[in-house]
C-alpha cells in the first residue's frame, strides 16, 4: 500500500539514488503496480472504458525492451488484501477517494480510475509472451521481496513499501525505468536509478533496524497518532521541507537517538507522547503498530517455494486457513489460469468482494448490479452449501456501501474440487443457464466470441437504463474490428481523451464490461467451456463512444466498409437480438427459471432523475428496430440503410426480448456505510 509522504520526502534528498546502467540480470516485478503504472504512464484514456489494445501494445514493447537488454524478468502479482486490518481501512478509504474523483472524470479528467479490464490484458500479454509470473494468495509484498533477496536481484516498483525491506540489490523506482525504456526501447541497457535502504540510512542517520517502526507510525491511522506533533523534533536548522513531509522527519530525527532500545520500548515511549490516553486505547495503538510492522519481516518459506513455481511449476502453499482449496484451483490460480483476481484471498477467507469502480454518472445505479447473479452462481461454486454470504463492497452514489449477497447454490452435479473431471456439457449448461443463452442461439458464431456474444445477449436484455440500439450496435462494431485488427495491425488510440462523457452511454457500455469481467471470471472457473476471448481485441472506449455518436446518423456499414466485416457483424447481432429458439419459450425453461430468480433479486431499477426520462424517449421507436432486426433469418439491408427481416416472435419478457424491470432489493439492501475516513 505503500508509505504515504515517503516519495515527497525523497524529492529533497536526490543523492539517495544511485545512477546506473540495467542490464544482463534477474528482476523482480511488482505486477500489479507495473500493471497500472504502464497503462497510466503511457497516458492511455481512462474514462471511456480503457484502450485495451493500445494497452498490450505498450506493455508487448516494455518486455520487448528488458528482453533486448538480457534481462530475464520475474513477475509476480497480488491476490487479495490478506488478512491486515489496516490494509483494509487504507483500501477502503481510497475506495471512497476515488468514488469522489468520478464528477471530475465525467467532465474529462484523469482520476486513477481505472479500466476493469487492465489486469487481465497485461496478465493475457505476459502469458503470450511466455513472461514467468506468479500469483500469490493475499498481498505479494513480502513474498515478493524475499524472491528477490533469494534471486540476489533488485525489485521494480513504485511501492514504497519496498524502500523499508531489507533489499541488498536494492528497489528501481519505475518511473526512471519507463521513461529509459521509452526513448531507447532498442538500446541494450536501460538507464535508471537504484535506491538502497543504506543509501537511505546513512542519509537520515538511522539505523536499518528502525525503518519498519518508521513506516508503521507513518501508516497506522489512528486518531492519537495523528495529534502527535512529529515536526517539534526536527532538529534545529534542518533542510526546509515541505510541509506534507515535515511529519516523516520529526519520526526519523525522533527515532535517531533509539537505535539500541527494544521494539517494545520504543513503542512505550510513543505512548508517552500522546497524553490522557487509556490504557485499553495504549494497547490498542500498540497492536496496531505491532501488526504493520510484522508486514515488513521477509518470510522464510515463500521464496524457494516461489522460484519452485517459476522454474519447475511446483505449486505454492496456501496459507492454513484455506489448506481445503483444491489443488487444480491453486495450480491455476497461481500460474494467472484462473484470470485476475477470480479466487480472490477474500472471497475464501473473509467472504468480501471489493466491486470495481467505473466513471458513471453517480446519480444511477452501480453498473455492477447487473452482473450480480453472475457473481451469485460464482460464488456458490467457491463456497458451496452452508458458505455463508459475500460481503459486496459497491457504490451507492458517491459512497462506498456493503452489500450482503447470498451465493446461488443450484448445481448439485458440480463440485469445486472436481470441476476439470465433471461432465463438459454440464459445465456448459451451468454457464449458458447462467447468462440466460441456450447453445442454439450461438451457432455460426466464432468460437472464441461465443462469451461475448453470449455476455451482450444478456446485457441487452437486462441492462439499466435501456440501451440504445446504437449502444448494441457500437459495441458489435467494435468487436468485429478487433477481429480485423488482428490482419491490419491497428495498436488503438493511445492518448487520454479530455472531454466530457455522455452519463447515460458511459453507464450502458459500463454495464456490459461489468457482466464481461464476471462471465468470464464463471467460465474460467468452470474450467473454459467455452473458449477465452483476448480482451485486448474486445473492446476499445474512444472508438466505442465515437461510433455510438455516428450511429445515430449513419449505419455501421456506412462507417466501416467491406464484406468481411459486413458478414461477420450481421452474424453477431443476429446472435444477439433474435428470439429465444423454443425451449427457452417453455415455462420453467433457463430462460424463466433465470427471470425468476433476478425478480427474486430485486435489482434496482428505480427512476435515476432527468437521465432515466432522456434514456426513454424514442423507445417505442427503437424497439420497433429490435423487431426489425431480431428477425429469424440474415437481415439486409433496405435502401434507407434499416434492415429488413421477417417479423419476429417476441422472446420471454418484454415485446424487444428485454426482461422485466425488477423492483427494488429488500434482502440487498446495504448493510453498513463507508465514508472517507473508513467505516462508521
Amino acid at each position: 500500500m505503500g508509505v504515504k509522504g515517503l516519495w515527497s520526502l525523497l524529492e529533497g534528498n536526490s543523492q539517495i539514488y544511485q545512477d546506473i546502467k540495467f542490464s544482463n540480470s534477474e528482476l523482480v516485478v511488482d505486477g500489479c503496480n507495473l500493471a497500472y503504472h504502464l497503462y497510466n504512464m503511457a497516458n492511455l484514456d481512462q474514462n471511456h472504458g480503457g484502450e485495451y489494445l493500445a494497452f498490450q501494445a505498450v506493455v508487448q514493447g516494455f518486455f520487448k525492451t528488458l528482453d533486448n537488454c538480457r534481462i530475464k524478468a520475474y513477475v509476480v502479482i497480488d491476490g487479495g488484501l490478506g488478512t491486515s486490518d489496516i490494509q483494509l481501512k487504507t483500501r477502503m478509504s481510497r475506495q471512497s477517494a476515488l468514488l469522489q474523483n468520478i464528477p471530475a472524470a465525467l467532465t474529462g479528467e484523469k482520476r486513477g480510475i481505472y479500466p476493469p479490464f487492465v489486469m487481465s490484458v497485461f496478465e493475457q500479454t505476459l502469458n503470450d509472451l511466455r513472461v514467468p509470473q506468479v500469483k500469490c494468495f493475499g498481498e505479494a509484498d513480502g513474498r515478493l521481496a524475499a524472491l528477490a533477496r533469494e534471486c540476489s536481484c533488485p525489485v521494480l516498483s513504485e511501492d514504497t513499501d519496498f524502500y523499508i525491506y531489507d533489499l541488498p540489490e536494492g528497489v528501481l523506482p519505475l518511473a526512471p525505468f519507463w521513461k529509459s525504456v521509452k526513448d531507447s526501447p532498442a538500446s541494450s541497457e536501460i538507464r535508471c536509478k537504484l535506491y538502497t535502504t543504506t543509501k537511505f540510512c546513512t542519509a537520515f542517520n538511522i539505523d536499518h533496524q528502525l525503518l519498519p517502526i518508521f513506516a508503521s507510525l507513518v501508516k497506522v491511522d489512528h486518531v492519537k497518532l495523528r495529534d502527535v506533533k512529529w515536526a517539534r523534533f526536527l532538529p534545529p536548522r534542518s533542510p526546509k521541507m515541505k510541509f506534507s513531509t515535515t511529519n516523516l522527519g520529526g519520526i526519523l530525527s525522533w527515532l535517531r537517538d533509539r537505535a539500541d532500545w527494544t521494539t517494545e520500548d520504543t513503542l512505550t515511549a510513543v505512548m508517552a507522547l500522546i497524553p490522557n490516553m487509556s490504557q485499553d486505547a495504549q494497547a490498542d495503538v500498540k497492536n496496531m503498530l505491532r501488526e504493520s510492522m510484522l508486514e515488513y519481516e521477509l518470510p522464510s518459506s515463500p521464496a524457494p517455494l516461489l522460484i519452485g513455481f517459476l522454474s519447475k511449476g511446483t505449486v505454492p502453499q496456501l496459507p492454513a486457513k484455506l489448506s481445503s482449496v483444491p489443488e487444480w484451483v491453486r495450480a491455476s490460480l497461481a500460474m494467472g489460469g484462473l484470470g485476475a483476481n477470480i479466487l480472490q484471498y477474500d472471497i475464501l477467507l473473509h467472504r468480501r468482494k471489493i466491486l470495481r469502480i467505473q466513471v458513471e454518472r453517480n446519480e444511477l445505479n452501480s453498473s455492477n448490479l447487473i452482473s450480480r447473479p453472475i457473481r451469485q452462481v460464482l460464488y456458490g461454486l467457491l463456497l458451496g452449501q452452508g458458505g455463508g454470504e459475500v460481503d459486496e463492497v459497491d457504490r451507492d452514489g458517491l459512497d462506498a456501501v456493503n452489500v450482503k449477497v447470498k451465493p446461488t447454490v443450484e448445481h448439485q452435479k458440480l463440485m469445486l474440487d472436481s470441476l476439470p473431471q465433471a461432465d463438459p456439457a454440464v459445465r456448459l449448461q451451468v454457464c449458458l443457464e447462467t447468462l440466460g443463452v441456450e447453445e442454439e442461439t450461438l451457432e455460426g458464431v466464432p468460437a472464441h466470441l461465443r462469451l461475448p456474444v453470449a455476455v451482450t445477449r444478456y446485457w441487452w436484455r437486462r441492462a439499466s437504463l435501456e440501451p440504445d440500439l446504437t449502444h448494441l450496435k457500437a459495441l458489435l462494431m467494435v468487436m468485429v474490428q478487433g477481429e480485423l485488427n488482428r490482419q491490419t495491425g491497428w495498436q488503438g488510440d493511445t492518448d487520454h481523451l479530455s472531454e466530457p462523457l455522455d452519463g447515460v452511454v458511459a453507464h450502458s457500455f459500463n454495464q456490459w464490461q461489468a457482466c464481461l469481467k464476471d462471465a468470464s471470471q464463471l467460465n474460467l472457473l468452470l474450467c473454459k467451456p467455452l473458449p477465452e476471448p483476448h480482451y485486448a481485441w474486445l473492446y476499445q472506449g474512444r472508438l466505442v463512444h465515437r461510433w455510438q455518436k455516428q450511429l445515430q446518423e449513419r449505419e455501421p456499414e456506412d462507417i466501416v466498409q467491406g464484406d468481411q466485416f459486413r458478414r461477420l457483424y450481421r452474424r453477431l447481432l443476429v446472435a444477439v437480438t433474435q428470439p429465444d429458439p423454443g425451449a427457452n419459450r417453455r415455462a420453467g425453461g433457463p430462460e424463466a427459471q433465470l427471470r425468476a430468480s433476478m425478480e427474486h433479486l430485486h435489482l434496482n431499477t428505480q427512476d435515476s432523475g432527468g437521465e432515466w426520462k432522456k434514456a426513454q424517449d424514442g423507445k417505442k421507436e427503437r424497439r420497433d428496430k429490435t423487431d426489425r432486426l431480431a428477425g429469424g433469418h440474415q437481415p439486409e439491408p433496405s435502401a434507407s440503410g434499416r434492415c429488413r427481416g421477417s417479423q419476429p416472435q417476441p422472446m420471454a419478457g418484454q415485446p424487444d426480448g428485454r426482461l422485466p424491470a425488477q423492483p427494488a432489493a429488500a434482502h440487498a439492501t446495504p448493510q453498513a456505510k463507508w465514508v472517507r475516513g473508513g467505516p462508521n
